[in-house]
């Protein structure tokens, strides 16, 4: 038993006492909060004992599945598979300690259902970082799809149902796609090793040096999974549907952590095992990964739904992600990596600070708010630090890796990092657009502003006084008090915060441990051992 391996267990065992638990919701709060706890903690030792100058894969466990097949239950753990485990570990309890504060549950349906799908998400989806059999992640790839889509089409918006089958189609059909380069990826090893094998470690040494033309066609099996997953644009239809549908709590993970499994595909499997074939065809993902950042910067500002807004910006920094990989620059493949784990912190926090929003005024639509900020100062103000870490300011965390990407990719490619530049021009103008338009200008919107009854306002909860819209702006005879952030809401946003604050001004431990693992990955692509 590793440490990789109790965090997969756990959760997964987690989710299945939570699911006994459907009659006390109170009880299957706190013991999957517990569960989603332990798994966080178990990540420490995990990072603690990873050693980044120590072998590519490590904390490896392995067992036989189909032996015949060359099969095999097997996980292992790089620097870029470890930083995504860690985020999984962090935003989980965030999720489920969200509960109630961004998400009500739809009538009928009991939190342990709920919670036990998170917490099987968790664990398949950190089981996917860590495979090391590709036939084993591809079962994961697709399985992990399951509690998604009942969380999506059990617990979303009045069209759920719809966006939950399209997220499934356009991943499962994806993942069909890729079964068929891996099989022929484990055809090729039968014929140069007398027998067939589906072990990473072992394809990519046989796979690379394939013709090129091979490694075309099953690097696009690969690749069509990969981008569609992430999104790339043209493959992105699916993600503002079943975001603007999600939950908020299962927003945070489809979007914060869900789509990075694209962007690792390409670092893990892409680039490795078709090498040749990478760098013919990076000119073309080149422009697909420009074309997202313009596309989803355009899109995300004209945008009236916040989720959706959310969800177009997040195209675009997957656009910026795949720029930097396929640059094969090492500055600009690390700041990829590391803007993996950036944007998962920075739009968790905006995903959380939008559905707090969303509770205390009731509708997705920009044009319904106003003025917040003036009622509810702490809410405006953690929407101001998550959005201008999404745009990038320097001090927060995204900075560096935006900066990196672009610093790489200008190398070879200064054309397309010039047009990309321009996206980060649009991102400072739809985010401030986006909070000058919920958190400044006159106080509105029927949550903030009700007819005024007769008699004393209200007296609010034992926390501070709320504001109320009259206070503000007395005219509008509104005395409805909307309560600022409270104790609770204030410790699930604190942990992004200050690590949103402290990766801006001090990276050092997470490009340390990323930095070989991609100079590995550009020593694959460039013929070394």
């Amino acid at each position: 038993m590793t440490w990789l391996l109790a965090t997969i267990l756990v959760p997964l065992v987690g989710a299945a006492v939570v699911a006994g638990l459907k009659k006390n919701d109170r009880l299957a709060t706190l013991t999957a909060l517990g569960v989603s706890i332990l798994t966080f903690l178990l990540v420490i030792p995990l990072w603690a004992s990873y050693s980044p100058t120590g072998d590519r894969i490590q904390q490896k466990s392995s067992m036989d599945w189909i032996p015949n097949f060359g099969i095999h239950i097997s996980f292992g753990i790089d620097g870029i598979a470890l930083v995504m485990i860690a985020v999984i570990g962090l935003l989980v309890p965030i999720v489920v300690g969200s509960l109630g504060l961004t998400d009500k549950l739809p009538a009928g349906r009991s939190a342990g259902g709920y919670l036990s799908l998170i917490l099987v998400q968790q664990s398949l989806t950190i089981a996917v970082f860590a495979a090391t059999d590709v036939f084993l992640f591809y079962v994961l790839f697709e399985i992990m799809l399951i509690p998604m889509y009942f969380l999506i089409g059990g617990y979303g918006g009045a069209n759920r149902q719809y966006a939950a089958v399209k997220f499934f189609l356009y991943s499962f059909l994806g993942g069909l796609i890729m079964l068929a380069s891996a099989i022929g990826a484990y055809s090729m090893a039968s014929d140069e090793l007398g027998k067939g094998t589906f072990d990473w470690e072992t394809l990519v040494t046989v796979v690379r040096d394939a013709p090129t033309g091979t490694q075309i066609w099953l690097f696009l099996g690969f690749f069509l999974a990969f981008a569609i997953k992430a999104p790339l644009v043209p493959f992105h239809t699916w993600l503002p549907d079943a975001a603007g549908q999600a939950p908020i709590g299962v927003a945070v993970l489809l979007v914060g952590v869900l789509d990075k499994v694209g962007t690792f595909g390409f670092l893990r499997y892409c680039l490795p095992m078709f090498p040749e074939a990478s760098k013919e065809l990076a000119p073309w993902v080149l422009v697909l990964a420009v074309a997202g950042v313009l596309y989803g910067s355009i899109l995300a500002a004209g945008q009236r739904d916040m989720k959706r807004f959310i969800a177009y910006v997040s195209i675009a920094h997957f656009g910026f992600i795949a720029l930097g990989i396929f640059t094969f620059n090492e500055q600009a493949m690390v700041g990829s990596v590391s803007y993996m784990l950036n944007h998962s912190l920075a739009t968790g926090m905006l995903i959380v600070v939008v559905g707090l929003i969303v509770m205390r005024g009731g509708s997705t639509k920009i044009s319904d708010y106003g003025g917040m900020a003036k009622v509810t100062p702490l809410l405006g103000g953690m929407l101001l630090i998550a959005g201008l870490s999404t745009l990038s300011l320097p001090g927060t965390n995204s900075f560096i890796s935006e900066f990196l990407v672009l610093l790489g990719s200008f190398v070879d490619y200064p054309v397309y990092t010039i047009i990309a530049t321009v996206g980060m021009v649009l991102a400072a103008a739809y985010v401030l657009w986006l909070y000058q338009r919920v958190m400044q200008g006159p106080v509105r919107g029927d949550a903030l502003l009700s007819p005024a009854p007769t008699g004393p306002p209200t007296p609010t909860s034992d926390r501070s006084p709320a504001l109320t819209s009259t206070a503000i702006a007395p005219e509008l005879g509104a005395t409805k008090a909307i309560k600022d952030l409270g104790g609770k809401e204030i410790a699930i946003l604190a942990p992004m915060v200050v690590l949103i604050i402290a990766l801006g001004f001090y990276p050092k431990p997470v490009l340390d441990t990323i930095t070989p693992s991609v100079q590995a990955t550009m020593s694959s692509v460039q013929g070394g051992k």
